[in-house]
């Protein structure tokens, strides 16, 4: 395990961070990935450790999750682990980032930027967001039979075998059955049953199912300022997450711009891609993607 801090908030959660790039403080704004239910911070790393190097890269785990703690009362809702993110970003004095948000790390940084426009406890926000990556994410509940199954609990003894099984069952809907079918993916699919069983406590996972579950973003998205740059990447195969709601992005973020395709840099090669992202082209990809949209200003948003 990799050496990491802990900020200590009020309420006693302990938030475990990293902060990659340290060559780079001071050179580029400050990237930070915020990860989605079920997942830790190392999860991202074969890509943030790529963007770590041309700029710092914030990776953290939720309360409750990987070495995180969260209190045994946790009220655990979007906006509390929004909350705990701008806690992270003032801790690290930061007077300027750019946010990157998979799945519910994507609703937790929308729900950060609409904090100062919060109905009863509105929160200025002390630094600056130049730019946000919206990754296979939603801005509202996701409608059946969409949404993150968790494997129901088998009947009888569980053994380490039918416990394998079980997380088995539920890679599915993260990615494609074309590719949890390929003979290829088979020994990356026995690395994220193991990768399961790690810091990811069931009674999180579920306080994380609810909360994804609970939020209300209606009229906030008309409080964005165009001055912050919005970029919207979603697989056509998500099965988690629908497809349609890139379009429910640009019609909400009008000046937002669509992840761009084709074969020059900084695009994907295709959008047939699934929910878990991180496990579909190659790295080098995504880091390029993400660094010519940090070296881009305002301009028209790209057409689907």
């Amino acid at each position: 395990m990799k050496a990491y801090s802990i900020l200590q908030l009020p309420d006693g959660t302990k938030l475990a961070y990293e902060v990659l790039g340290s060559d780079h403080k001071g050179a580029s704004v400050p990237f930070v990935y915020v990860g989605g239910m079920t997942t830790c911070r190392a999860d991202s790393e074969k890509v943030s450790s790529l963007v770590a190097k041309h700029r710092q890269v914030l990776i953290y785990d939720h309360r409750g999750m990987g070495d995180s703690r969260a209190r045994e009362d946790d009220p655990f809702t979007i906006e509390t682990l929004a909350r705990d993110l701008l806690s992270l970003i003032q801790h690290l004095q930061w007077s300027e980032v750019a946010l990157c948000g998979h799945s519910m790390g994507g609703i937790v940084v929308q729900s950060l930027l609409f904090l100062p426009f919060h109905r009863t406890n509105p929160t200025p926000l002390p630094f600056r967001v130049t730019h946000v990556v919206l990754v296979c994410t939603s801005f509202r509940p996701n409608p059946e039979p969409y949404g993150l199954k968790l494997p129901k609990r088998p009947k009888g003894p569980l053994t380490p075998e039918i416990i394998r099984e079980t997380v088995r069952l539920s890679l599915p809907p993260a990615l494609d059955p074309e590719w949890f079918a390929s003979e290829g993916n088979q020994k990356r699919i026995e690395e994220l049953i193991d990768r399961a069983f790690i810091g990811r406590p069931l009674k999180t996972l579920l306080q994380q199912k609810r909360a994804a579950s609970q939020y209300d973003f209606t009229g906030f998205h008309s409080h964005l300022s165009p001055d912050t740059q919005f970029m919207i990447i979603h697989g056509e195969l998500d099965q988690v997450a629908p497809f349609t709601n890139l379009q429910g992005f640009l019609t909400r973020i009008p000046w937002a711009r669509v992840v761009p395709v084709g074969d020059g840099p900084g695009s994907l090669p295709n959008l047939r891609f699934g929910h878990d992202w991180i496990e579909y082209f190659d790295p080098q990809v995504w880091c390029g993607v993400f660094e010519a949209f940090l070296q881009t200003r305002r301009k028209e948003k790209a057409v689907l």
